[in-house]
């Protein structure tokens, strides 16, 4: 599949051989005064995107600020430190699609009843 992908895609092609071919992992951590985790962003950079896979503010820590603060220091540790241009996530919709939103991120794609009875939501950010 990668290589008929890879053969397929002229972007793809020029991307083998470059460090930009392998996804690398971007994690930011959130402590608190007990050293207890208070929340974490687990995602990876990937041909100048930041894909955001999991966004997680332990709930007595809800509403200070924490989620924003993790995703700004990922958005620009993937911009500064990766050169990426742009951020993606998805959310389902009793997650936090407004909390993106409020953070620059825009609605691409919506997709009803996955699973049923839930909309996902794919979000993206212009970094730069």
């Amino acid at each position: 599949m990668r290589e008929a992908n890879t053969a397929a895609s002229p972007v793809l092609r020029a991307l083998r051989g470059t460090p930009g071919e392998r996804d690398v992992p971007l994690h930011v951590w959130a402590v608190n005064d007990a050293d207890d985790l208070a929340g974490g962003l687990v995602g990876y950079t990937w041909a100048t995107w930041l894909h955001v896979t999991y966004l997680w503010v332990d709930e007595r820590h809800r509403g200070a600020g924490i989620g924003t603060r993790l995703l700004q220091e990922a958005e620009r540790v993937a911009s500064e430190e990766r050169a990426c241009r742009s951020s993606r996530l998805e959310t389902w919709e009793f997650q936090a699609p407004r909390f993106y939103e409020k953070q620059g991120y825009e609605v691409v794609c919506a997709i009803p009843d996955y699973p049923p009875g839930i909309t996902e939501y794919t979000l993206t950010k212009r970094l730069d």
